[in-house]
């Protein structure tokens, strides 16, 4: 079993905070208070300054999740953030310094930038045309495509098959 990450179950709250339910986007963080309680269950502070900035980070999280847009435009959000190293009896650990209401926006970041070292082409967007959310796959094979199997996979292999028994003589 893989152990998910604050940090990357955060930047997956961001990156599919945006689904399509019954053909119209949704977007998570419209209800204030649902979102601010959702950041803070993920290690944020919940301010209406942190929501916002995650609302405006978003887009372009998930154009360059997306590989519509370069790496390096996600340099703007990470200004101001660094790391300090802390060194305890046993091991070496950073720290993320950054502004409080940024942070959660930071660890986000650089969360994507981890997953993106250490397990490249893992997180990619769901292969449903008509879903807008995200999935890391942690398959051995690295053949995941959809956001579920149950609703979006499901839907397009049963599309598939009923145009085949439609085609076929």
């Amino acid at each position: 079993m893989t152990v998910i990450s604050t940090d990357e179950e955060l930047l997956l709250f961001v990156l599919n905070s945006t689904p399509v339910l019954d053909g119209a986007v949704r977007d998570l963080l419209a209800d204030p208070a649902e979102a601010r309680s959702r950041l803070r269950g993920l290690g944020g502070t919940g301010t209406r300054e942190e929501l916002d900035a995650v609302r405006s980070a978003r887009p372009l999280l998930q154009e360059v999740a997306r590989g519509d847009r370069p790496a390096d435009s996600l340099a703007p959000l990470l200004v101001g953030v660094h790391q300090a190293p802390q060194l305890t009896a046993t091991r070496l650990d950073w720290s993320l310094i950054a502004p409080p209401d940024h942070r959660s926006v930071a660890r986000a970041v650089l969360s994507w930038a981890a997953l993106r070292e250490s397990a490249p082409g893992r997180l990619r967007p769901c292969a449903n045309d008509e879903c807008r959310l995200f999935l890391v796959d942690r398959s051995r094979s690295n053949t995941a495509r959809w956001c579920s199997m149950a609703t979006c996979g499901n839907r397009l292999k049963a599309r598939r098959h009923y145009s085949r028994m439609r085609t076929e003589p």
